[in-house]
């Protein structure tokens, strides 16, 4: 199976990240046919030079898509998707790293189950170096498993997913939706009835830290919850008891202080 790799990169990547994300990506014991960066707006001059450094030494594989200014993460990859030439796409974000099997893994179970239209896997997070592991993101591994836990918590590592295009384009692509492009998604395809599944392996390091707590706090981040919320139970896909309870449960942990919001994820929605 053909598949291509899509990644979106803006200003602020680190230079140093991103091309260790590319070097995984390019190692794996299944390489990818395509991969397809877009340029989420002007670049520094460093992500640049990356991203030339890696065409000239594969013309071949990658595609660059070039927009002329940020637009954020939804339109970029909805770009991107539309650009990518294979209906098997792997998703990859820019300072992660991918173990070398993570393709090979999610290709055999697409292979052997046609119906399956998105694979994911868990993470393993850590902060400096991949040896300092901090913690683990489990999610749930069934199709029924999966549909009832999204309607509490975004039940795929959106880092690891690969996915069916044609399953993608049916329910309208990635869209505009700030912090929650993937979630908004999954749960789309889940309404389209689409079939879900996650590995239970660990494919692909994740890179955390506070900066990551301190950007899933604050009021405009309890506003977008909100707002998603919203849009799920006018979807259907939830009820207004679940609705209630979700609020309830989400807001006040994006309004406390950072160190207590980082406590409780690593406490209570990882493994340490």
């Amino acid at each position: 199976m053909r598949f291509s790799v899509l990644m979106s990169v803006y200003v602020k990547e680190n230079p140093s990240f991103f091309k260790e994300s590319l070097k995984s990506i390019l190692n794996q014991t299944v390489p990818p046919d395509e991969i397809v960066i877009v340029k989420d707006g002007k670049l520094t001059s460093q992500l640049d030079s990356i991203i030339e450094e890696f065409l000239k030494l594969n013309p071949k594989i990658f595609k660059v898509i070039e927009l002329k200014y940020n637009q954020g993460l939804g339109e970029a990859l909805k770009k991107g998707v539309q650009e990518c030439s294979y209906d098997i796409i792997a998703r990859m974000d820019t300072d992660d790293i991918a173990i070398n099997t993570r393709f090979q893994k999610q290709l055999a179970i697409l292979k052997k189950y046609d119906e399956i239209d998105i694979v994911g896997s868990y993470i393993k997070e850590f902060e400096n170096n991949v040896e300092d592991e901090t913690s683990i993101r489990r999610v749930p591994l069934t199709n029924l498993e999966i549909k009832a836990f999204a309607k509490q918590r975004n039940p795929f590592n959106h880092m690891t997913v690969m996915f069916r295009k044609e399953a993608v384009l049916k329910v309208g692509n990635y869209q505009p939706f700030l912090w929650n492009e993937d979630y908004y998604l999954w749960v789309r395809m889940i309404v389209n009835e689409s079939k879900m599944s996650n590995i239970p392996e660990c494919l692909v390091y994740a890179r955390t830290g506070k900066e990551m707590y301190a950007r899933r706090g604050g009021i405009r981040y309890v506003v977008q919850e909100i707002r998603l919320q919203k849009e799920f139970k006018n979807l259907g896909f939830i009820n207004l008891y679940t609705f209630i309870k979700n609020i309830l449960i989400r807001v006040p942990i994006r309004l406390i202080p950072n160190k207590f919001r980082e406590w409780i994820y690593l406490k209570t929605l990882r493994e340490n």
